[in-house]
């Protein structure tokens, strides 16, 4: 299967008048710091301006939807990204709280016509979330941008 190269559309991407609206969970706090710091930086490089980044925590990955449901019902956002990190050691049921929260940010996106990028990390165990952390939360900042302006010429 063919993947598309992200970085060939990235010098196209101006995300200078979009508003973006970031949900951070806190469960695995560094984790998430990691991804939200490789988020914020890729967002400022595609030129989305700092004023226009609304940044909210959440205590888990199962608080996450609630949270983007009520940034989308204010309409002023272009796109919204959720960020967190569930690990199967260290989570009860972890299936349970990835497929109930990965559905409910599925939903909110078709439900409001929103791009919602989903970088709540699903991992077996520690390292690995580390070794996602960095490129999990960048690729979050892209696919926003991405399809915040591909809505745009859509409507």
């Amino acid at each position: 299967m063919h993947h598309p190269d992200l970085s060939a559309t990235r010098s196209d991407m101006d995300g200078s008048k979009l508003h973006i609206g970031i949900v951070q969970a806190r469960f695995n706090p560094d984790i998430t710091h990691a991804l939200a710091q490789a988020c914020l930086a890729e967002l400022q490089s595609l030129k989305v301006n700092v004023d226009h980044i609304h940044h909210v925590h959440v205590p888990g990955a199962l608080e996450v939807p609630l949270a983007l449901q009520a940034l989308a019902q204010t309409q002023r956002f272009d796109a919204l990204i959720a960020l967190g990190c569930i690990i199967r050691g260290e989570t009860y049921h972890f299936e349970l709280v990835a497929n109930e929260s990965g559905a409910a940010i599925t939903q909110l996106a078709l439900d409001h016509g929103l791009p919602i990028a989903n970088a709540i990390l699903t991992t077996e165990n520690l390292p690995q979330a580390v070794a996602r952390q960095t490129d999990k939360g960048r690729d979050a900042a892209r696919v926003a941008v991405e399809m915040a302006l591909l809505m745009q010429s859509l409507s």
